[in-house]
């Protein structure tokens, strides 16, 4: 079997993300898809020892868990799994791999509930930032989409809603757990600072 052309894949769907989402995605941009998630799984994929066709459904996966925004904002899972599922065949994708990738983009719904190592990986990838010390300029950007699309919140508001998503999240890799973790709980007790400091309005 002639091994599927992911270089195509991959700029058929970033040249769409890069002309066609809506420029007040500050949070879910191209940057989300390119620079977070892919770089996210081939790393956390490495550390898991995961290759050669698995990593190919992984990064693919990837590159199209978020494209049902070109839709969509709400729901949009589904939509990014049938837009993979249009534009893998052309670029060799067999059935079965297509259907791998949609499993492994619907894994990526909220709440989390990855059914294997490559579903894990995605779900880990997705929610990097967590454990980032760029988490919240990240979080800013969210809050902002959010703020567009219909979810306002105050600043301490918002701080709150990350504390308890925060508490509540855990990485379900060994290699999230080690590489993001102890960066994610440097992050909560930042926001518990900045909570306890009255300074938030």
């Amino acid at each position: 079997m002639t091994k599927p052309d992911f270089a195509g894949a991959k700029q058929y769907i970033l040249d769409r993300l890069a002309h066609e989402l809506a420029p007040d995605l500050y949070y879910h941009g191209i940057q989300h898809t390119s620079r977070d998630v892919l770089a996210a799984v081939r790393k956390l994929g490495e550390m898991m020892s995961v290759n050669g066709e698995e990593l190919l459904l992984l990064e693919t996966a990837a590159l199209f868990h978020d494209a049902g925004y070109l839709v969509q904002y709400y729901a949009n899972e589904e939509i990014g799994v049938s837009i993979a599922a249009g534009a893998l065949p052309r670029y060799g994708y067999s059935p079965a791999q297509i259907e791998a990738v949609g499993e492994i983009i619907m894994a990526t719904r909220l709440p989390q509930e990855p059914a294997n190592l490559l579903q894990e990986i995605i779900c880990d990838a997705d929610l990097d930032s967590l454990g980032r010390e760029d988490f919240f300029i990240v979080s800013q950007c969210l809050r902002l989409e959010q703020l567009v699309y219909g979810q306002p919140s105050t600043l301490r508001e918002w701080y709150e809603r990350q504390l308890n998503f925060l508490r509540e999240h855990s990485y379900f890799t060994a290699a999230a757990r080690s590489f993001r973790e102890p960066g994610k709980q440097k992050n909560i007790e930042e926001i518990e600072a900045l909570l306890n400091g009255r300074t938030l309005l």
